[in-house]
C-alpha cells in the first residue's frame, strides 16, 4: 500500500480542520490514528469530538498553552521536543497508520526544535505510514520532501472584523 506524506500551511484557515477530518475518515476506515498538537495545551472542542473515538484515535498535546499572544518559554521548548521524540515513535511503532503533526511546521519557525529534526522523522516515515504534517510557515525543505502540500490562504477572515475565536468553530 502507497502512503504520502502531506503538508497544509499557509497563512489562512483550515490546516488544522483539514487534517482531523482526514483524521476521521481514517478511523471510520479502521485505521489507528495518532495526533501530536505542537504548541497547542489548552482544551479545544476537537478534543472532545475524538474523545469519542479514543479506541482508534490516540491524541496528544505538546504545548501548554497557545502562543499567540506570547513569545515561547522554556517548558514551551520542553513540550516540543518530547511531543517530537514521542511522535517519531509514533510513526515508528508500527500501531498507526496515520500520523498527524499538527502545528509542527511552526516549531522550527519557533525554534522550539531544528528543522533538521522534523526533516529526519519524515525521512524515517516507513512505506504504511501515512503523515500530515500542519502549520504556517512550512520550511521550503519540508514542502519539497512532501508528496502533497496544500496552501491555505487568507482572502478574507472575519477575525479582521474583531470577531474572536468561536467555540465550535475555531476552538
Amino acid at each position: 500500500m502507497s502512503a504520502f506524506t502531506h503538508v497544509y500551511t499557509g497563512d489562512g484557515k483550515g490546516k488544522t480542520t483539514a487534517a482531523l477530518g482526514l483524521a476521521l475518515r481514517a478511523a471510520g476506515a479502521g485505521w489507528p490514528v495518532f495526533i501530536g498538537q505542537f504548541a497547542k495545551g489548552m482544551r479545544y472542542s476537537e478534543l472532545a469530538a475524538l474523545e469519542r473515538f479514543a479506541d482508534r484515535i490516540t491524541i496528544r498535546q505538546f504545548g501548554r498553552r497557545s502562543f499567540i499572544d506570547r513569545e515561547p518559554e522554556d517548558g514551551d521548548f520542553d513540550h516540543a521536543r518530547r511531543g517530537l521524540e514521542e511522535s517519531l515513535d509514533a510513526v515508528l511503532s508500527g500501531r498507526y497508520r496515520l500520523v498527524v503533526l499538527d502545528e509542527a511546521n511552526i516549531a522550527p519557525a519557533l525554534g522550539l526544535f531544528p528543522l533538521e529534526e522534523l526533516l529526519e522523522l519524515m525521512d524515517a516515515k516507513p512505506e504504511g505510514v501515512e503523515l500530515v504534517i500542519t502549520g504556517r510557515w512550512a520550511h521550503p525543505q519540508v514542502i519539497a520532501r512532501a508528496d502533497l502540500v496544500t496552501e491555505m490562504r487568507e482572502v478574507k477572515h472575519y477575525y479582521r472584523q474583531g470577531v474572536l475565536a468561536r467555540t465550535g468553530i475555531e476552538k
